[in-house]
């Protein structure tokens, strides 16, 4: 629960806009995987705050790689991350 806690507080931080539910939801799990400082120094954050949702949505997939080798269930998961951040979308 801690570090679920370390990666919501880095989402509210960083993110300068408003963002729906599903957009924080998909971002504390991106940031609970890969850590708050790459989220902070990412194109994806860079994107959400600049409100291209569209943009952002498809940063996830970049970052599939573990032992800089393209992972399959990192990929799954990116996927699954961007489909929950789009999914509040009207």
């Amino acid at each position: 629960m801690q570090d679920v806690k370390k990666a919501a507080v880095a989402v509210n931080t960083k993110v300068t806009g408003d963002i729906t539910q599903e957009e924080f939801d998909a971002l504390v799990d991106f940031v609970f995987n890969v850590g708050a400082g790459n989220f902070a120094a990412s194109t994806l954050l860079k994107k959400v705050n600049a409100g291209d949702i569209h943009g952002a949505a498809a940063e996830f997939e970049k970052w599939d790689m573990a032992g800089g080798k393209h992972m399959a269930g990192l990929l799954r998961r990116r996927n699954a991350e961007a489909e929950e951040f789009l999914s509040g979308l009207a």
